[in-house]
């Protein structure tokens, strides 16, 4: 199975991993490590894919899977097969997995710098301009300089077209003027008329700051055109719209908690 170990300082009591598209037993479109049920895979596929993730990681039990609808809801990661509905989840709990999935969203590791504390969170551009890194940042009882999120792979700018309706979006979640102007600063022109180029990274990091958080690592992969030789390394929606989803994942390792 094909991962990806975040590149953070995270400390040894969390455990994070993000998949890639080999490694898994699913077909066609959804060729090969697919983790999404609602993308028309057949389910068969996706539940062995899931089975084999759990083991390669050694969890003791079945992450907390997300039905996601770009909200800004944030659950508590409940033990057992239950799929609760949101954009996020967070844990105390040793050995309970909080995972999201994307495909070309981008997807944000949070944990504490005790390393009691974790969240994965799910933004499209929808839930990052409505504010769920805020409702992320409520749900851990540290101050904001004792957190550390890492930014997992999204699109690109350079292939992230967006309509004039995610500018003001941005616009309106701005809290102050020069927090307006840094977001100017993420958009550019695109090849139509009010057309535009969105930086998810930049406006993620633009928002954490906001909230105090300045521990911030990744944002350097692009779901879109990034490749493993001849193969993509990651699902992109934006290239093709029938794929399948990565999924990120952060955990409290059991073996070496605080």
């Amino acid at each position: 199975m094909s991962l990806l170990v975040p590149d953070w300082p995270a400390p040894a009591s969390v455990k994070s991993i993000i998949t890639c598209c080999e490694g898994g037993g699913s077909e066609g479109v959804y060729e090969s490590n697919n983790l999404g049920l609602h993308v028309g895979d057949n389910p068969k596929h996706v539940l062995k894919n899931r089975e084999s993730l759990q083991q390669a990681l050694g969890l003791p039990g079945s992450p907390q899977w997300l039905e996601q609808i770009h909200s800004t809801k944030i659950v508590e990661a409940q033990a057992g097969e239950r799929v609760r509905t949101g954009d996020g989840s967070y844990s105390r709990e040793p050995g309970l997995a909080c995972c999201v999935m994307t495909a070309d969203c981008l997807p944000l590791l949070f944990c504490s710098s005790d390393g009691t504390q974790v969240a994965a969170v799910h933004a499209g551009w929808r839930g990052l301009a409505a504010g769920i890194l805020t409702k992320a940042r409520e749900r851990f009882s540290c101050p904001a300089n004792e957190l550390m999120v890492y930014l997992g792979p999204a699109i690109s700018q350079s292939h992230f077209e967006v309509g004039v309706e995610v500018l003001e979006a941005f616009f309106d979640a701005a809290d102050s003027p020069d927090q307006a102007e840094a977001v100017a600063r993420c958009f550019v022109a695109g090849r139509n008329p009010m057309r535009f180029y969105a930086d998810l990274y930049a406006l993620a990091r633009i928002f954490l700051h906001g909230l105090g958080i300045e521990s911030v690592y990744g944002g350097a992969a692009c779901t879109y055109s990034d490749m493993e030789g001849d193969k993509h390394r990651y699902f992109s929606y934006r290239r093709q719209s029938q794929t399948g989803r990565m999924a990120s994942l952060i955990w409290i390792d059991p073996a070496t908690e605080v």
